[in-house]
């Protein structure tokens, strides 16, 4: 439910383009959505190239951020934040990406606020 909304944000605060994660969902029935919707993330990676070129980051410094991003989801205090977020979504029941992201972005400023140093 939030987890794109989240792993786009930590992206984000890191420095890495946040449309290099994709999320989305297709049934064994879907098959030809399935193909667009790898087709279509394919496509896009391509136009960004490697990852840190677009960002116009060393091999070291992803390794870094990408680190830095890791190891604050690992964190306890992330992973608590981010069961307030998902309580407080199910509480409003809005389902939309934006909605979401708000509320992932705002119950979880400070706790991710490590990422911003």
């Amino acid at each position: 439910m939030g987890m794109n909304a989240l792993v786009k944000k930590v992206l984000k605060d890191i420095g890495i383009k946040e449309e290099r994660f994709s999320l989305q969902w297709a049934s064994a029935a879907e098959a030809p959505r399935f193909v667009q919707l790898i087709t279509e993330f394919t496509e896009e990676m391509k136009e960004l190239g490697p990852i840190g070129e677009a960002e116009g980051l060393s091999q070291d410094e992803v390794q870094e951020r990408l680190q830095k991003g890791l190891d604050a989801l690992s964190s306890q205090k992330i992973r608590i934040s981010f069961g307030n977020a998902s309580k407080a979504v199910r509480k409003d029941a809005v389902w939309t990406d934006e909605h979401i992201g708000e509320i992932i972005n705002t119950k979880m400023e400070k706790s991710l606020a490590v990422l911003n140093k």
